[in-house]
């Protein structure tokens, strides 16, 4: 298992690099048939290449290859393994949990029922491989995403909160600074009211506070003007919401689109440019009690459930209806971060979990 993960990691795979997502997906691709026994259907679209194995009527397993590394990362975080340590870009997220994966489905006796989804650009949202994954989702009893722990005590990620980004776009007048301002509409000023108003917003929406189970509604990128000597005629701010459920997310929808402007003359406009819906708890009550009860069989130490602000590829099989399982993975920590590592004694307790779990949903 190390042999292969050493083999994922040294292959990068930034998300904005389609040559290098390419080459990962020949390197999972090798993998994969060597241990599954047959190659994998090669799906790319827009130049992002995602692999496909599926056995008899599927249920589904969902990874995804791409990492956030930059090409290059390689030479200053090398691939590593001491005290128990593995380290190296991707390595938690999610490489090692691929490798995870395929082992344990290696170790079935039978694979019919499978259906093994590894995407290219889970990072970025999934915009080319959303509908792949949905279309699976659909279609199975139980879907187990293979992204890292919840924690290094192996947690597992039984909620997630969902994603929205939105742009508020301010309108107003260009005018001279210097020689008439007055006959100006500053889209900066207006912007400034703006970002005070949404970051209220969070607070106002039910559950709102900044917790695991709570709405957060964050400005974070901002714009404004064209040059230093003009009255800015247009800004923007980049929201970034997360919510816990279906029923947040469209209250805080309104919210958003509810914004008026506070500068005579100024107009907004309010713009949803996609995310995840919420994963809820109730899509993976049932996987969750099973595994619990599969890990006391096996002697491993007892699961947690928790629930976290980031999204995945899990939202979207939860939101169509399909039972769903998230931080199968790798346990470890730093995902993301400069220092992204995976316990290595994890790995063979963590594919024997999910090889269960497999077979039991499958029966």
């Amino acid at each position: 298992m190390l042999a292969d993960l050493e083999t994922l990691v040294r292959c990068e795979s930034h998300s904005a690099d389609l040559a290098a997502l390419a080459r990962s997906a020949d390197a999972v691709g090798a993998l994969g048939t060597r241990l599954l026994g047959t190659a994998p259907e090669s799906i790319v679209i827009d130049g992002v290449t995602h692999l496909r194995w599926v056995f008899g009527t599927p249920r589904v397993l969902l990874g995804h290859h791409d990492t956030v590394w930059p090409m290059g990362s390689l030479e200053a975080r090398p691939w590593s393994v001491a005290t128990g340590i593995a380290r190296g870009p991707g390595v938690l997220d999610m490489k090692a949990g691929l490798v995870q994966m395929l082992h344990a489905l290696a170790s079935l006796r039978t694979l019919d029922g499978v259906c093994v989804l590894v995407n290219g650009d889970e990072e970025i949202g999934s915009p080319t491989s959303r509908e792949l994954i949905e279309e699976a989702a659909r279609g199975s009893v139980a879907a187990f995403v293979l992204e890292a722990s919840g924690d290094r005590d192996g947690a597992l990620k039984t909620a997630r909160k969902g994603s929205s980004r939105y742009e508020v776009t301010v309108h107003g007048r260009a005018a001279h600074a210097g020689l008439a301002p007055e006959k100006g509409v500053n889209a900066a000023v207006e912007a400034a009211h703006q970002v005070l108003a949404i970051a209220g917003i969070g607070a106002a929406v039910a559950g709102g506070g900044g917790g695991p189970g709570s709405a957060t509604v964050t400005p974070t990128l901002m714009s404004a003007g064209s040059t230093s000597n003009t009255v800015p005629a247009r800004a923007r701010i980049a929201v970034d919401v997360r919510v816990p459920t279906s029923a947040a997310r469209d209250h805080v929808d309104t919210l958003l689109r509810g914004l008026s402007p506070r500068t005579p003359g100024a107009r907004l406009e309010i713009e949803d440019i996609g995310g995840r819906p919420p994963m809820e708890p109730g899509a993976s009550a049932a996987l969750f009690a099973l595994a619990s009860r599969i890990a006391r069989e096996l002697g491993q130490r007892p699961l947690r459930g928790i629930a976290v602000g980031g999204v995945s590829d899990g939202n979207c099989t939860a939101a169509v209806g399909c039972p769903t399982l998230d931080g199968l993975g790798a346990v470890g920590a730093g995902a993301h971060a400069e220092d992204e590592y995976v316990e290595v004694a994890s790995m063979i307790p963590r594919s024997r979990l999910l090889a269960e779990l497999v077979t039991r949903t499958l029966r």
